[in-house]
Formats: structure tokens, sequence, C-alpha cells
């Protein structure tokens, strides 16, 4: 049901059945190679391209949640994935192997909450006993389409942040053992009129602190409800303005409850300037490290927020700023 003005509150509180991470060879390296189902030891997975493999790592984690729910690929009533790719092929592909009834979306990197979301909506209202939530990223996809392919080698910025190699899934269903889904918050577009395409973070921070503020504005709570407040992918950068604009509007959000999947994802010894970002950022780092440690009983509650920059190469090569969103879910034990 409707919750204050732009969050839902689940009655039935959809469980999440399951959940997987899959990882490229990075990946494999960094702070959270534990957390992964899957890692595999070079960017091409046996491909003959790196789209087709950012397609392959979705369907593996598609095919290992499955599993794990311990259900049918039949069973599921709808896939609901998106990416970054044009006209997000890397899922509807995908869905053409999983072959589920799918529903196609695009958030950009805030893709895994506003999919975790739908989801659990469509569960939590009866039009679905079980529905997969997925998306994927690929650090040369994404740099090819956004940027310069990586055999260019061109040099980046310090605020510029490594595109995660992964894709992450989750099986969300009416009723079973495991972290329940309370709470959902779907964020409005902020604009503050940042183009700069190596500088995401300070573009996507404003749109986390909106929809913290509203998630705890319509639910009438505060940060003291949630052990853990994670973000998608802001990076140093972004995580250090969001600090600020936390503070700037008078939003107590305690620095040792607020974390970054950005920031998680990595060792120090990476050099990836700002940290993490791309689809498979917030997913790996949720379905794999986060959900880990709620299942521990580590934490009672946690608040997920994805953050995603709706820009494509068109608007950029345009001049136009870049719009972005954040949606939140509220999970807990």
């Amino acid at each position: 049901m409707l919750q204050g003005h732009q969050s839902w509150m689940f009655q039935n509180k959809p469980v999440i059945l399951s959940s997987a991470a899959v990882g490229g060879p990075f990946e494999a390296q960094g702070n959270l190679a534990d957390d992964f189902d899957l890692l595999y030891g070079d960017l091409w997975l046996e491909q003959d391209s790196f789209e087709k493999a950012e397609k392959k790592m979705l369907e593996d984690a598609c095919d290992t949640a499955v599993k794990k729910a311990g259900i049918q690929k039949e069973n599921i009533n709808f896939l609901l994935a998106g990416d970054l790719m044009n006209q997000i092929i890397s899922s509807s592909f995908s869905a053409r192997t999983v072959g589920v009834p799918y529903l196609g979306i695009f958030g950009a990197c805030s893709t895994s909450m506003e999919g975790l979301a739908l989801a659990a909506q469509l569960v939590d209202s009866g039009a679905a006993k079980y529905a997969l939530a997925g998306t994927c990223s690929h650090n040369a996809t994404a740099e090819k389409q956004f940027r310069y392919p990586t055999e260019y080698g061109s040099q980046k910025p310090p605020t510029a942040q490594w595109t995660v190699t992964g894709a992450g899934a989750a099986v969300v269903a009416a009723s079973g053992a495991g972290p329940r889904i309370v709470s959902a918050t779907i964020g409005r577009v902020v604009d503050m009129g940042i183009s700069d395409p190596f500088n995401m973070g300070a573009a996507m921070a404003p749109a986390a602190v909106d929809t913290i503020e509203a998630h705890f504005r319509d639910l009438q709570i505060t940060a003291d409800h949630y052990d853990i407040i994670a973000t998608g992918d802001l990076g140093k950068v972004g995580h250090a303005i969001a600090r600020d604009l936390f503070e700037k509007h008078n939003i107590n959000v305690p620095e040792s409850k607020l974390t970054d999947c950005g920031l998680l994802i990595y060792s120090d010894k990476q050099d990836v300037q700002a940290g993490g970002s791309g689809c498979a950022c917030c997913a790996t780092v949720t379905y794999g490290h986060l959900l880990k440690r709620l299942r521990a009983g580590e934490w009672k509650r946690m608040l997920v927020i994805a953050t995603g920059a709706l820009l494509s190469p068109l608007s950029y090569q345009q001049n136009e700023s870049i719009p972005c969103v954040a949606h939140a879910v509220a999970i807990e034990q």
C-alpha cells in the first residue's frame, strides 16, 4: 500500500528466497570476493564479445538464484531486469535464454533496487507467486559505450569510477525462509546541472539524499530505525557530498551507519579512482555481501539505495546535463 507520497509498505513482507552474485577477475581481487557465488578468471567468459560475456553473467546469476531457491525456472512468473547497454540488450537477450515472462526496466545503476521494489510489489499484491529481479554490467562494454574502448588506454581523472563486471539476481516469493522486504521508496529525477561523465558520484549524490529524505518522511522514521544504510555507487566523491547534504538538510545519519557499495567492493590496492559503479555494483554487493551479513544476524534492518545516472552517449554529445534517480528498498531479517 502507498505510504506517504512515494513509498510502498508491503503488508505481506515478501521474502528474498535466494540471491546470487557473479563477478569477474577484478572483483575476485576485491574485498568481497568471498561473498560471490561465481567468479570468472577473464573478462571474455569464453565468449567472442564483451557484450555476450555480460549477457552470460546475468544468465548465470538468474540460474544460480533459482537453484538456490529450490524451485524450478518454470515457477518464476516474471523476470524483471535491465542494464546499461543501449536497448538493455544484455537483459533482453538473457531473458530469451531464461525463458520466463519478462519485464525490461531501465534505471541505469539504480536498476537493482528498482527491480527488487517492483518484484516485491508484484508478489505482495498477489500478481506473482515468484518474481526474479536481476541486473548486470561489464567494465569493457560500459567503457566502450559511454567513454572509450579499454584498448584505447585513455586516462581518467580521480573523480571517475570503475564499472563493476558482474551480475546479481534475487528470487522474491510470498513465503519461505529469508530476509523480508518491508518497504520501498521510489525516487524522483534530480538534476543539479552536472555534465561531466567522469564525475558520476557528484551527479548522483543529491538524488540519493532526496530519496532517503523522502523515505524517512513517508515512513515517519529516522536513521535510527536501520542498522546500516547503503547507497549504491556514489564512490568517494559522492559519498562525501551525501554526508555534506545530510548535514545541510538537518538529516541525522550517523557516519557509522552510512556506507556505499562502490567503496566496499574493491580494495585500496586496486586502482579504481573514486570507487566502483555500474548496475552490478549495488546488485552484487547487496545480493552477496549485505544479505549475507543480514542472514548471519549481524544486522536486523538495512536500507539499500541504488543510484543511477540517466545519461546516454547521445545526450552527452548534445551537452545535456545528467539527470539522476535513486530507489530505496528496506530489508529486515
